[in-house]
């Protein structure tokens, strides 16, 4: 018999009963609050286009890599859950793969991926039995036939979630034709992109000569002449904020920074291009570039955001035949102090300027993170990331990061996602977490109440607003 699908209106809140009631109460100050997702990786073609989203494995399954992992983890064969492989798209039977994911749906308990996904699984789609082997076929029904609706068309949906403003990401020879089509349909719904450079920055990246490539045809520039490639970016960049972008975005594995001189980025600038540099030359080139985008943000105010700490691609042979993005990243070891100095020994005190630092190394939340943010003017902690985007995780950067750098040096929470269907979700657990992080304060007598409930307001909207100029 199928079990029913419950969201307890108390999930994540804490077991002692006057905090939680405490958290009850904030909670209710935010619950209905406008998103503000302003870093995400959904696909902008969805909204420019307006096309129905096809079935569930399409929609929730195979663009998701924290599912695919824990299955792939157990055994399973991306090209069974319809993820396409570098040959082309995946000739697998969406229903088949939905059932294969059903069966093993319990792999997910206690992890954020099942918290999402039932968040969904009950609002947007209504759905009242739990998914399983023998609720497969009635969710791959019941989701299909939602999905054909003019209901669930990707505006609606955006409308019927709340949300104020979302950021797509791109990089800088993506023409924004997507971009420009919602904002020439007038449509209101307010999507904008970022401006995320890595594949015409890091030359160990597979495409870098491509890449560059097209940058210069984009551009008109030289790209292989060092004045030629900076002006590039400046023109890029200026796109990208006529198509409503108020931020970059840097993915580097470290958070090495380097400020050189013109003579010595040069000579880096030409043993990169000509295709025979080193791993170290790789990245001192990421490192200086981080400089230059600082410069360029100077002068034209674009918010910065640096996630380094991946270790990207691990699975050797799943990059060899599936590519990027496929759950085979891994944190690792980032540090932060001697690494930003160089940047911030030039631009720490700019007021102009803001550097919102993520990272998937928790161990320098407190040792690093926030004494750096609790002191420069330039720096801003963005929310957990990623590996750590989880209700203990969360939890843990609240705790470690707050009595430092207080709430106000942090960007509240953005979703940083694929699963369009997701944010709302994700948006609603951050809620619910910093409710209870904050009635915990309360109840120990550390802020009022009222206060607690100014901060959770500012978490779940001012902060992301403000802090990406929204």
């Amino acid at each position: 018999m199928a079990r029913p699908l419950q969201l307890h209106e108390d999930r994540l809140f804490p077991a002692d009963a006057a905090t939680r009631a405490v958290a009850q109460r904030l909670y209710r100050e935010v619950a209905e609050l406008p998103i503000i997702s302003p870093h995400g990786h959904t696909d902008p073609q969805w909204f420019a286009g307006n096309q129905p989203f096809t079935n569930a494995t399409e929609l929730l399954l195979a663009p998701d890599h924290y599912l695919y992992r824990m299955l792939y983890s157990q055994g399973v064969d991306l090209a069974a859950l319809g993820v396409a492989s570098r040959s082309g798209s995946s000739a697998a039977d969406p229903r088949a793969a939905w059932r294969m994911f059903a069966e093993r749906f319990h792999l997910f308990r206690g992890t954020p991926s099942v918290l999402w996904l039932n968040y969904v699984f009950a609002k947007v789609f209504e759905l009242k039995v739990a998914l399983a082997a023998d609720t497969a076929d009635h969710y791959f029904n019941v989701i299909g036939e939602q999905l054909a609706q003019d209901a669930f068309r990707p505006r609606r949906l955006f409308e019927r979630f709340n949300i104020e403003v979302l950021a797509t990401t791109e990089s800088p020879i993506d023409t924004l034709d997507a971009h420009r089509a919602i904002a020439s349909s007038g449509w209101r719904g307010r999507v904008i992109t970022a401006y995320r450079p890595d594949p015409v920055i890091d030359a160990e990246h597979e495409a870098f000569t491509a890449s560059l490539e097209r940058f210069g045809e984009l551009t008109n520039e030289d790209v292989l002449s060092w004045r030629g490639y900076l002006q590039a970016h400046r023109k890029r960049r200026a796109v990208f904020a006529k198509a409503g972008a108020t931020s970059t975005d840097h993915g580097h594995p470290t958070a090495a920074t380097a400020d050189l001189s013109s003579r010595e980025v040069e000579r880096l600038f030409a043993r990169i291009t000509s295709g025979n540099f080193s791993q170290a030359d790789a990245e001192l080139f990421r490192a200086a570039m981080l400089v230059e985008m600082a410069r360029m943000s100077l002068d034209d105010g674009l918010v910065m955001q640096l996630h380094p700490g991946a270790f990207r691609n691990h699975n050797r042979w799943l990059f060899t035949h599936y590519g990027r993005d496929k759950g085979a990243d891994v944190p690792q070891r980032t540090e932060y102090v001697h690494a930003l100095r160089p940047l911030l020994d030039r631009f720490g005190n700019e007021r102009a300027l803001t550097l919102i630092l993520f990272t998937l190394d928790e161990t320098a939340y407190s040792r690093e993170l926030a004494p750096l943010a609790g002191h420069y003017p330039i720096l801003k902690l963005g929310p957990a990331w990623w590996f750590h985007d989880s209700p203990e995780g969360m939890r843990r950067f609240r705790e470690q990061t707050t009595e430092t750098a207080g709430f106000y040096n942090t960007v509240g929470f953005n979703d940083d996602t694929r699963a369009f269907l997701s944010i709302p979700a994700r948006h609603d657990l951050a809620r619910r977490v910093d409710c209870s992080f904050l009635a915990r304060l309360v109840v120990e007598h550390r802020i009022e109440e009222g206060e607690a409930a100014e901060i959770a307001v500012d978490l779940a909207y001012r902060l992301p607003k403000q802090a990406y100029k929204l």
